[in-house]
């Protein structure tokens, strides 16, 4: 949607383009609170995971370990990627339609003169 927001020669389609996209928004809005959520989960098990040093845990314990660190910074980088997405999408969105409002002060200006 960003690209196609962006790219030049899209005119005709733009308008519609900015509406299916502002009215996409509010849905995926619902993307900051299973972030945040996410986050706490990640936050609890990092709170209550078992210490594993030296030889005090087998190793099927320490590979569960490692596999939930994995997962843990996995879901770190998904919450990253989720939050950055939808900021760059909401911050282009509201661009182009500050720059379709000015174009059309623009012509307004011009037809007056």
């Amino acid at each position: 949607m960003v690209l196609l927001l962006t790219l030049p020669g899209l005119d005709g389609l733009r308008k519609g383009l900015i509406a299916v996209t502002r009215g996409l928004l509010k849905p995926f809005l619902s993307v900051v609170p299973f972030c945040l959520f996410l986050l706490m989960d990640i936050y609890w098990k990092y709170e209550t995971r078992p210490s594993c040093e030296g030889d005090s845990c087998t190793p099927s314990e320490h590979l569960r370990h490692q596999k939930s660190i994995m997962k843990s910074q996995r879901n770190a980088l998904l919450i990253a990627a989720a939050l950055l997405f939808y900021w760059l999408l909401y911050s282009v969105t509201g661009l182009v339609v500050k720059v379709e409002q000015l174009n059309q002060r623009l012509e307004r200006l011009k037809n007056r003169d």
